[in-house]
């Protein structure tokens, strides 16, 4: 299969790794300096509800999408009446590539493994393909308008490729999506709640997994009440139950997603997805939980 190649030979490319290794702290100290925490919680789309760079992205490919076409029908019919609808799209997608690379470095900053190289491949032909799409602008305003169409084919079948491996990401490795979901149930459970852990076997104030059905659940006693919620963190499936307390939230250890206990909303990112959150109840000195659903 495509997907299987594609894999092995970028997983054969030993430069990527390095390039990471240097590249990852970078962008963190640059959000860091920049804006901090909410400046990455914007970047990352927990305003959103999910990812915003898939949402930007769609700019750039859009547009070039239109340059293309209207190139297209010029070369073949002389159309010169479609130049300026060309050079204002094409000067649009340069703006909209700018935007998806700042939230995909967002994005990227927490991956690691085959991920993080795919990730990196598929930057680096993003910016291949800007940088063809900035030299085309460039030969355009020269007055070599069929160098630059040349330059803009160029561009788009670079964007296509990195398209793919963008689709990769998500498909293949489930980048962006919504990991804790992920851990419940297919299939209906039946209906009730489980008992699944003595109520003096929960302090308050603490992380504690447990499983029901087989979903891993994290209990946490605040204030009296006893709040679940699906252990598993939305981001990319860190165990929330070796994370820490803060205050009415709990903060993942992996890469410092945190949510509020009583309801799963995403307080900070990366995550953008919230926790799922399950009914709970003492009956007999035991702690019972509600079966998850999808």
């Amino acid at each position: 299969m495509a997907t299987e190649l594609i894999s092995r030979v970028i997983a054969q490319q030993g430069w990527l790794d390095p390039v990471a290794d240097a590249v990852q702290p970078a962008i963190d100290r640059a959000l860091a300096l920049s804006g901090g925490q909410p400046l990455k919680d914007f970047l990352n789309g927990v305003w959103l509800g999910h990812p915003l760079h898939p949402v930007l992205t769609d700019v750039p490919i859009g547009a070039w999408t239109v340059t293309a076409v209207l190139d297209a029908l010029e070369e073949i019919g002389g159309r010169n009446g479609l130049r300026q609808g060309a050079d204002a799209a094409l000067k649009v997608g340069l703006v909209g590539a700018l935007g998806a690379a700042v939230t995909g470095m967002a994005d990227w900053e927490h991956l690691d493994g085959q991920p993080r190289r795919v990730g990196l491949m598929h930057a680096v032909l993003n910016t291949t393909a800007a940088a063809l799409y900035a030299r085309c602008w460039q030969l355009r305003n020269r007055h070599e308008r069929r160098a630059g169409r040349g330059f803009a084919f160029l561009g788009y079948a670079v964007s296509m490729a990195s398209a793919y491996l963008g689709g990769q990401l998500v498909y293949s490795h489930n980048i962006g999506v919504d990991r804790a979901r992920q851990t419940l149930p297919v299939t209906p459970s039946p209906a009730g709640f489980v008992p699944v852990l003595a109520e003096a076997e929960l302090p308050a104030n603490t992380l504690r997994r447990v499983e029901v059905r087989g979903v891993p659940v994290l209990l946490v006693r605040r204030g009296g009440a006893i709040h679940a919620l699906a252990e598993t963190c939305s981001h990319l499936s860190g165990p929330l139950s070796e994370g820490k307390l803060e205050g009415e939230s709990v903060v993942c250890p992996w890469h410092g997603s945190r949510f509020a206990v009583a309801d799963g909303r995403v307080l900070n990112g990366p995550a953008t997805h919230p926790q799922p959150c399950f009914a709970t109840r003492i009956r007999d000195g035991l702690i019972e939980v509600r079966a998850p659903e999808q």
